[in-house]
């Protein structure tokens, strides 16, 4: 079992910044990809970001590519989301998700069917 719990969503004026973190326990953190995904009223959820095991190996999302910056912290077990120059289409609920499935993965999972865990997700509110 892995428990994922976002926190630092809020509201943010465009152009503003944010920073989310997951914490997760239970199986070994390090041993696997994270990703994280966001869901907008009334839209499907996508991929925002996904990083592998080691860190080494990310992956943006079009629409964030260049503003968004994910990174993991393994002796802490900790996933971030550093968000910069937020436009109010970022708006969503921010969810966290892991592929504990895949452990020492190769590559960098970005479908939603890849992660088997889930955080309840942390609101980001962009205000124009």
């Amino acid at each position: 079992q892995v428990q994922l719990v976002e926190s630092g969503g809020g509201l943010v004026q465009a152009g503003g910044s944010l920073r989310l973190s997951c914490a997760a326990s239970g199986r070994t953190f390090s041993n696997y990809a994270m990703g994280w995904f966001r869901q907008a009223p009334g839209k499907e959820r996508e991929f925002v970001a996904g990083i592998s095991w080691s860190g080494v190996g990310k992956y943006y999302g079009d629409s964030v590519r260049g503003r968004f910056t994910i990174s993991r912290d393994n002796t802490k077990s900790t996933l971030f989301l550093q968000m910069n120059s937020l436009k109010p289409e970022d708006t969503a609920v921010y969810y966290c998700a892991a592929d504990s499935r895949r452990p020492y993965g190769p590559s960098v999972p970005r479908a939603i069917q890849e992660y088997n865990y889930w955080g309840q997700g942390t609101q980001v509110t962009v205000s124009s």
